[in-house]
């Protein structure tokens, strides 16, 4: 790895690393396949992760039941199925976004409703991109990058002190800025100056600054910080997809509408409207949302823990 700003190889030669190091330097060597057969191969390890990992496959079921109510257990199995398949795919399409070319990515995706950010811009007004944690979110970032010079996603930092270090470095050469997900006061200076805020809030970060507002017919912790944000900035909040196409197709991304008459004042609906604006993606292409994390652990008071097995 070469150094980058703010990344010291020699920092972490410590044998602990020594199995994130030969992971990284896979999935570099995987840039050497042509995306067709780095989704090939993202589709095996996750079938495998499937059969391996039943923890987290008991975690997506629950969640997949919970949001789908009508389906049967074959029918939420093919959704999670897909699901571990996704994920495992976005490992490779992590290192594309990384570490690969312009010319590359540039043949992979298109994009529509750009004119909602332009818009933005040119009124000289920063904007609140609103996305979830779908499992194409890394590399749509790379694709965002093209044509948003002032980007800046809010992150939350990840455990491996090495990966989060590379994944640091590597987005820093690709957006305007990053802002960790604790530094409100950053992410409020920053969107005043016109920087356009890129926001996932679909975890569950427990009753702190969260209501319990409907997700896909759940009642679910949900933050509040989105309609926060619009209300001491005065920016635009612009729903955003992207999702990956079939066959050889590429990606799409998708900026909609500001929504209107946002925020409202009232927090639940605030919370209930950002998590519908997720769902609508999430219902287009269920395979491709991140169910392996306890979107619903917290619950209201007296409710039973909807993970625990019986």
């Amino acid at each position: 790895m070469e150094n980058q700003d703010g990344f010291r190889p020699t920092d972490y030669l410590s044998p602990r690393y020594w199995p994130t190091w030969l992971g990284l330097g896979l999935l570099r060597l995987s840039l050497l396949l042509p995306y067709p057969a780095m989704v090939l191969l993202g589709t095996v390890l996750g079938r495998l992760l499937y059969l391996l990992v039943p923890s987290r496959r008991h975690i997506a079921m629950v969640n997949v039941a919970l949001c789908f109510p009508g389906l049967d257990e074959q029918s939420c199995k093919r959704i999670v199925r897909g699901s571990f398949e996704s994920a495992a795919i976005s490992i490779f399409e992590a290192a594309l976004s990384w570490w690969g070319s312009d010319e590359r990515l540039r043949q992979l995706y298109r994009i529509e409703g750009l004119e909602h950010y332009e818009r933005a811009r040119d009124a000289g007004r920063g904007a609140i991109l609103l996305g979830g944690h779908y499992t194409t979110l890394e590399i749509s970032g790379r694709f965002l990058a093209f044509h948003i010079d002032n980007l800046q996603p809010i992150y939350k930092p990840a455990r491996n002190r090495l990966f989060n270090a590379v994944m640091e470095a590597s987005r820093k050469d690709l957006f305007d800025d990053l802002l960790l997900n604790s530094d409100l006061r950053s992410i409020v200076r920053n969107a005043k100056k016109g920087k356009i805020i890129w926001y996932a809030p679909d975890q569950d970060f427990g009753r702190r600054r969260s209501v319990f507002a409907p997700f896909m017919g759940v009642n679910t912790a949900t933050l509040t910080t989105t309609a926060r944000l619009a209300r001491l900035t005065a920016a635009p909040v612009i729903p955003y997809y992207s999702r990956r196409l079939p066959g050889s197709e590429g990606f799409l991304i998708e900026l909609q509408p500001p929504l209107e008459d946002f925020p409202s004042g009232d927090e639940v609906a605030d919370a209930a409207r950002v998590n519908a604006v997720i769902a609508q993606h999430v219902r287009a292409v269920p395979t491709q949302y991140l169910w392996l994390h306890k979107r619903f652990k917290t619950r209201p008071r007296g409710e039973p823990d909807l993970y625990r097995k019986e």
